[in-house]
């Protein structure tokens, strides 16, 4: 099956396939993450490679990566190419000191407000968890 065969999803089809709002799918196009085709009638289609591209951000965001972040390392992708499981490996093992240094920062905060419910003052002055 060719670029020019493959079957196209609409806006609507990619929104349930990946559970994307229509408006986030929209925003992710004019960020540069995914991209589409127009038709005649200038409707977006995208590929199935946009459903992977999405799946990608989606889980990207999950683990605290900023658009900024998943932008630069898709933008090491041709453009409309999936992400390869070689390619989400090397992102996982990227940001990987990241995301543990995320885990230890919001460890240490939970401890924080732990230590703030016996207290209770949220002072601007002393409290560390509010400055």
């Amino acid at each position: 099956m060719t670029a020019d065969t493959m079957p196209m999803l609409t806006t609507g089809e990619l929104s349930r396939r990946s559970g994307a709002p229509a408006s986030t799918l929209r925003f992710y196009e004019r960020q540069g993450l995914i991209t589409s085709h127009r038709t005649a009638s200038n409707q977006r289609r995208y590929d199935d490679n946009a459903l992977r591209r999405v799946a990608f951000v989606r889980a990207s965001q999950r683990v605290g990566m900023t658009l900024a972040q998943i932008s630069e390392v898709l933008a090491f992708l041709p453009e409309g190419i999936a992400p390869t499981r070689a390619f989400w490996q090397r992102a996982s093992q990227c940001w990987g000191k990241a995301v543990d240094e995320r885990i230890a920062r919001l460890e240490r905060d939970r401890t924080q407000f732990t230590a703030c419910a016996g207290c209770g003052c949220l002072s601007f002055d002393t409290c560390r968890l509010v400055t």
